[in-house]
């Protein structure tokens, strides 16, 4: 079955052309240290994507748990204070608890007012991850690397329908 399911991937034209070319030798995986599902989370915006979605959206903010690698994602026209808060008490806070720590870079969607105060209501760790170092939110980058290549392999000719596809 194994040699069965190489055999069928090597004659996928998506997945030939979006597939990983691996430069380097895999590294040591270090260990995360997390209590319980969604007691970590790391936020991220993937976008602006080209061409827009046939209903106007441009970004992808995405929640991803540290100890299931569960994601949480929509898909947004535009990435604001609210649409962040929102998105964490909804598909975070609402469905999974409240978690112990947020991880997010320093973009100001996450770097604001409204989030410190969510946050603080609910008794959440916002930490941030370096400036120009995204392996600093390692996880989360992966799978922003891993939904980009699902959504090319899965849209349709015109790659309008991404949003749908999510």
């Amino acid at each position: 079955m194994f040699t069965d399911a190489i055999d069928y991937a090597k004659q996928c034209h998506e997945c030939q052309t979006h597939g990983d070319v691996i430069h380097m030798p895999p590294e040591d995986l270090h260990q995360i240290v997390t209590s319980w599902p969604f007691a970590t989370c790391g936020v991220d915006v993937i976008g602006s994507i080209n061409p827009p979605s046939s209903k106007g959206k441009q970004y992808i903010l995405a929640a991803t748990d540290y100890f299931s690698k569960w994601t949480e994602a929509i898909a947004l026209r535009n990435v604001k204070e609210k649409d962040v808060v929102n998105f964490i008490r909804h598909a975070i806070i609402y469905h999974h608890g409240i978690p112990k720590k947020i991880v997010t870079d320093n973009g100001t969607p996450f770097k604001n007012r409204d989030i410190e105060k969510l946050c603080q209501k609910s008794s959440i760790h916002h930490s941030f991850s370096t400036p120009y170092y995204p392996v600093a939110n390692a996880l989360v980058e992966a799978f922003n690397k891993t939904i980009v290549k699902i959504l090319k392999k899965t849209v349709t000719e015109n790659k309008r329908d991404w949003d749908e596809k999510l």
